[in-house]
């Protein structure tokens, strides 16, 4: 090697050793840059579907940067994550599974915060009922709830029903959603007399004639731990400034009134989500 260098001459190496940093730094930029054109994609825990679909659409309006949702359970979109799913932003229905992604080097530390406080709802279809009266007297055939393993809004229906003291008489009956928004549908399809879901889903329901009907008992919060649902910025997007943006969107006075409108609470909160 030394004596290439000396035949080459000492200009002629540095010249050699410029271009080969310049090329490498070249190299290390085109990797870093981020295409704040192509469109934002948010994981969306199945329960906030409602809201974040006007949200991404305002925030499309201003902004101009296109948003792609993937809506599912949050245990789904959880492991989905793990497992390398080109996801952005993720916005868990609880502050568990964004903290364990912060913890695994999966998420960027301190962009953790609460975006909204869910509540729950017993839902029936029928018109004219009571929810919380049939629940108790078990007046019904099946009881729809999301899977407590993958969706939070299914581990506080579990909550609540030990809160009810009706676990055992209710067992046989449940039958299990992989999702908040499957166990909405179980009960509008008739599948389920009664579901646990969110308050926000029938608010949704509300201004749609298809579903509009119905009756709905919500819980009182001292059934079941509070849902406080945290979004977490994803280390694949950590120099994309569209996903900073997007965060901070999700933070303005027009997304929390917006939030609050579908009828969840909207909390002020640091960087871990706690009050």
């Amino acid at each position: 090697m030394l004596k290439i260098f000396s035949s080459l001459g000492l200009r002629t190496v540095s010249g050699l050793l410029l271009v080969l940093g310049l090329t490498l730094s070249a190299v290390a930029l085109a990797e870093s840059q981020v295409d704040n054109s192509a469109p934002l994609t948010i994981a969306v825990a199945a329960n906030f579907s409602a809201p974040m679909k006007l949200l991404a659409s305002e925030f499309e309006q201003q902004t101009g940067r296109p948003v792609r949702l993937s809506i599912a359970s949050s245990g789904k979109l959880f492991a989905q994550i793990q497992h390398g799913a080109p996801f952005d932003v993720f916005l868990s229905a609880d502050q568990d599974k964004p903290q364990r992604l912060v913890e695994q080097g999966l998420a960027v530390s301190g962009s953790q915060f609460t975006y909204a406080v869910g509540e729950l709802a017993l839902w029936s279809s029928q018109q004219h009922i009571d929810p919380e009266q049939t629940l108790r007297q078990g007046n019904f055939r099946k009881l729809a709830i999301a899977n407590p393993k993958l969706a939070p809004y299914g581990l506080a229906a579990e909550q609540a029903l030990v809160s009810l003291d009706l676990t055992e008489a209710s067992k046989s009956k449940i039958i299990f959603g992989e999702s908040i928004g499957q166990a909405f549908q179980f009960v509008a399809s008739g599948s389920a007399e009664l579901g646990f879901v969110a308050r926000a889903q029938v608010i949704a329901a509300g201004s749609s004639d298809s579903l509009s009907k119905g009756s709905v008992w919500f819980l009182p919060n001292n059934h079941y731990a509070p849902i406080r649902q945290d979004a977490v910025l994803l280390v694949r997007a950590k120099t994309d400034s569209g996903a900073g943006q997007f965060l901070e969107f999700l933070q303005s006075e027009y997304a929390k009134n917006t939030i609050q409108n579908f009828g969840y609470g909207s909390i002020s909160v640091d960087a871990k989500g706690s009050q």
